[in-house]
């Protein structure tokens, strides 16, 4: 059993707070757009505009999507608070991963870029960046796992955290933390097997969806619909999207290379 006694908040400057979420969340996306950029370097067939570009768009966007499907979930909260609609709290990853997604895939129609190309050279990146936004989580008290237990757990002790003040629970952000890691190894060693482009995109999107689902029977949350959670609701479409797309482009990638 671990403590974790922690101030979610990192520092402040007068009337701004910022917290330890916020930073990590920043530091994974400076994670993601260097790892692009040093595979840029290593010769990867992407330009240092079209990133930039395609940051400026996929921020937002994942930002946008990201509080929306919060606001969605806990409705009810935002309805007797509708400022706290424009907070920077409450953000969920799926709707990040998919706002994102829709961007850049609206601005590859304009300009005409590889956008499977792009998102397979990202996925290490993402995997990097989302762990290290699980730190933040881990930090702040939040997405933790069931109550009660020994060993693995963790009992938050700061008085500010966003856990069950002295209450010991499952650590469900570390989990995700080593899971994500090593979906990053396994990324590497898979990522130049996979054809065509954007197969690797699609590979992660059904292993991380199929990790919420399961990881959402240990976290505490608010059931969404059908006695799972938003996660897991969102886990499932998408894996219902992905799984059978990766299959027929593997299948018809097979058969192209058969022909030639």
């Amino acid at each position: 059993m671990f403590e974790i006694n922690v101030d979610p908040v990192a520092f402040s400057i007068g009337s701004l707070v910022v917290k330890w979420y916020g930073i990590m969340m920043a530091l994974g996306v400076v994670a993601l757009i260097s790892w692009i950029f040093w595979r840029i370097k290593l010769g990867v067939n992407i330009s240092f505009d079209t990133v930039l570009t395609a940051a400026i768009i996929a921020i937002p966007s994942g930002i946008i999507f990201s509080k929306l499907l919060h606001v969605i979930d806990a409705w009810e909260y935002y309805n007797l608070n509708l400022g706290a609609i424009l907070s920077g709290e409450g953000l969920t990853i799926f709707g990040a991963i998919i706002g994102a997604t829709i961007g850049l895939w609206i601005y590859s129609r304009y300009s005409h870029f590889n956008l499977g190309y792009l998102l397979d050279v990202a996925v290490p990146g993402i995997l990097l960046g989302q762990a290290i936004g699980r730190v933040g989580c881990l930090l702040n008290g939040c997405c933790y796992g069931e109550y009660g237990g020994s060993g693995c757990s963790v009992i938050y002790t700061n008085p500010a955290t966003a856990a069950p003040h002295g209450i010991a629970v499952a650590p469900t952000q570390a989990y995700e933390i080593i899971f994500l890691l090593c979906l990053f190894v396994f990324s590497l060693f898979i990522a130049k097997k996979l054809r065509p482009d954007g197969q690797l995109f699609l590979l992660y999107i059904s292993l991380y969806a199929a990790w919420r689902v399961a990881i959402g029977f240990v976290r505490v949350n608010d059931d969404f619909a059908l006695g799972l959670e938003q996660a897991q609701v969102v886990g499932l479409i998408l894996i219902a999207i992905a799984v059978p797309l990766f299959i027929y482009r593997l299948r018809n990638q097979k058969a192209a290379d058969k022909i030639t």
